[in-house]
């Protein structure tokens, strides 16, 4: 696709965004309307430190190194017709809210970031008070974050993001996603969840009804791990937003066959799609392989209208579903009296 059909894309999605809620949705620069959120990307990263969260900080970078490796790849994006990038970097794992918003503001782009715990991968990116605290005090800690700002920069997040591992939730796991509905209850942000595989997504669902987090509070993160495909409907049956987030040249043919199962089961309203693209490694070389953004609209859209997929249909994905994912949700309902 070239540059002007990217153009009549964008175009095009700023006309379906208009009946997105008009709630406003914190960007690392400020507030943006819904509305203007444009085309997005739900589910990517610019920075990431594997080191873990004992070790993991800025100062084990260079900023100006990661802007100059990070910049001309959100520009390329931009050029592309995105309007919004939603970095899922969590807190000990390489978020730098300030890092972004000095991208934010050079690219033109709107960038949102996230609070909350990645306890994925056995726990290795969870801090020590993440084991020693309860969910009620973890919540407070990511709620202090939507009021006040991330580490004195001012810069609020947009979502809750969340990891946890395959299989039926740990004790640690349980803990995360409690203090996630326990934060949401007063801040309203939609829950993300890193999610290993099916069983843990069902185990996720019911740990939010019972704590009255209507099923439209939950991401899926990384749906597409499931390869159960009927288990993406279950989901998205259930009220849940289903997110198939590693689109590339090598996973095209699956996703784009996931996606018009989904749509063709009706569920296009709970779909979201992406690409966990990017990113400066921290500790490579050079930032290590930093992958852009762009491949989603240069190969995997096309392959969508091959498939039959709308043009609206894409506009629903790209920037209708997005400004609604990422617009304040549902509050729990009030707990029900016992009889």
């Amino acid at each position: 696709m070239n540059r002007r059909a990217f153009l009549a894309c964008a175009a095009a999605g700023a006309l379906t965004a208009r009946s997105a809620p008009g709630s406003l949705i914190a960007a690392v620069r400020g507030p943006v309307a819904a509305s203007q959120l444009g085309i997005t990307l739900v589910h990517e990263h610019i920075l990431v430190d594997f080191a873990g969260a004992d070790q993991a900080d800025p100062g084990r970078y260079n900023t100006g190194d990661v802007i100059r490796a990070a910049l001309p790849k959100l520009e390329a994006l931009r050029m592309a017709g995105c309007r919004t990038f939603v970095d899922c970097t969590p807190a000990y794992l390489g978020r730098d809210p300030a890092l972004l918003r000095r991208l934010s503001e050079s690219s033109g782009l709107n960038i949102l970031t996230n609070t909350g715990y990645y306890g994925a991968n056995q726990g290795k990116y969870l801090p020590k008070h993440a084991r020693e605290e309860t969910a009620e005090q973890l919540a407070e800690r990511w709620t202090a974050e939507w009021r006040q700002g991330i580490d004195g920069t001012g810069v609020k997040p947009a979502f809750l993001k969340i990891g946890v591992n395959a299989g039926k939730l740990s004790a640690m796991d349980r803990k995360l996603i409690v203090a996630a509905a326990t934060c949401h209850a007063t801040t309203r942000l939609r829950i993300h969840v890193h999610t290993g595989d099916g069983e843990a997504a069902m185990d996720i669902l019911a740990a939010l009804s019972e704590r009255a987090v209507p099923a439209s509070e939950y991401v899926w993160v990384h749906a597409q791990n499931e390869k159960d495909r009927a288990v993406h409907r279950k989901a998205a049956a259930a009220g849940a937003w289903v997110e198939f987030d590693d689109i590339n040249e090598n996973t095209t043919a699956d996703n784009a066959a996931a996606v018009k199962e989904m749509i063709a089961a009706g569920f296009l309203d709970r779909l979201l799609i992406s690409q966990d693209s990017g990113w400066y490694h921290v500790g490579e070389p050079n930032g290590g392989d930093f992958r852009g953004y762009t491949y989603l609209f240069e190969k995997f859209l096309p392959a969508l209208r091959d498939l039959g997929i709308t043009q609206a249909q894409i506009d629903r994905l790209m920037v209708a579903n997005p400004a609604r994912v990422l617009s304040p949700g549902a509050p729990p309902a009030p707990p029900r009296a016992r009889r």
